[in-house]
């Protein structure tokens, strides 16, 4: 027959362990307009009573090695810019940057290297941001939004003047990793360069960037080769910019919506996705809410597909 058991009145634990789906699960995420969560549920059943249930969320995490070959690649960018008032034309601003590979995790410091030039009659100011673009899908239409999550600030270049920036450094903050597998949304990354430019509109450039959970081991040695080789190609970088960090200004500070529409970065499309985007929307950082990763001293270096669940309580 089968085993009864009887519960006396009073608190009873049983701690419990399951396995996650084979499939790959997406990362927990929270954003603008819509989320990605994952629940841990518990019923009990009572004869002649309605059923009790308890839930907690559970935070998943997908993990991305950025050790990876197609993480490691440089990326560079150039653009040039020509400077007008009226019916005069004072000369060209011309930009230059590059990151040593695309793949980063939280915490760590991005090496910028750069070169402005300007030709113009203006005093411009060079910075570095990164920004987050949420992507939602759903019924044929799309809706973005983007933020900037930490910026960099240069120092002024006079009219004929050139600066150097020879890995000069922006710190990534505690944000969720990139989502590049999933149809519905997607969190993607990209690091710009840019200058503000009295009486014009901003030049901007902008390199896809990928946070990712596993961070790149040994890669003290591979990142001398990588600067040794850097440094081949673009020998004008020969100066060390002081660092000089500053809060994140408002977007609206940085650039316009109408303006940054014609610099929406070109991602890669998602894997297994074969959706498009379809006149995304930006809209200003007003009630961003995202869930950051946990430590990395809090994950497991070798995860399993087991996931440790704390126990659930019922009071009798």
């Amino acid at each position: 027959g089968e085993e009864s058991l009887i519960l006396l009145d009073g608190r009873h634990e049983f701690p419990f362990s399951f396995q996650l789906p084979q499939e790959p699960l997406v990362t927990s995420f929270t954003g603008k307009y819509g989320s990605i969560q994952y629940y841990v549920k518990a019923i009990l059943e009572r004869p002649a009573a309605p059923d009790q249930s308890v839930q907690t969320e559970l935070q998943v995490i997908s993990h991305i090695d950025v050790s990876s070959p197609a993480l490691l690649t440089p990326v560079l960018r150039s653009q040039e810019k020509m400077v007008g008032c009226w019916f005069f034309t004072s000369g060209p601003v011309s930009l230059s940057a590059k990151i040593e590979r695309k793949g980063y995790c939280n915490g760590e410091a991005i090496p910028i290297y750069a070169e402005i030039e300007n030709c113009s009659s203006r005093l411009i100011v060079p910075k570095a941001a990164i920004f987050q673009t949420q992507t939602y899908l759903a019924s044929g239409k799309t809706k973005t939004f983007r933020q900037m999550v930490a910026n960099v600030r240069g120092n002024h270049i006079a009219s004929g003047s050139t600066d150097t920036w020879n890995g000069k450094t922006l710190k990534i903050p505690p944000v969720s990793p990139s989502i590049l597998d999933c149809c519905i949304i997607r969190v993607e990354y990209s690091l710009a360069v840019y200058i503000h430019i009295p009486g014009a509109k901003k030049l901007m450039i902008e390199m896809p960037l990928v946070i990712g959970t596993i961070p790149c081991i040994g890669f003290s040695s591979r990142n001398s080769s990588i600067t040794s080789q850097f440094s081949m190609d673009m020998s004008w970088l020969a100066l060390t910019m002081p660092e000089h960090p500053e809060a994140p200004p408002n977007y609206a500070d940085v650039v316009s919506e109408e303006e940054f529409s014609r610099h929406v970065p070109a991602y890669p499309p998602p894997i297994d996705c074969e959706e498009q985007l379809c006149c995304p929307v930006f809209a200003y950082i007003q009630e961003f809410r995202f869930q950051p990763p946990p430590l990395y001293s809090e994950i497991d270096p070798h995860p399993t597909d087991v996931e440790e669940i704390q126990p659930v309580s019922f009071m009798l």
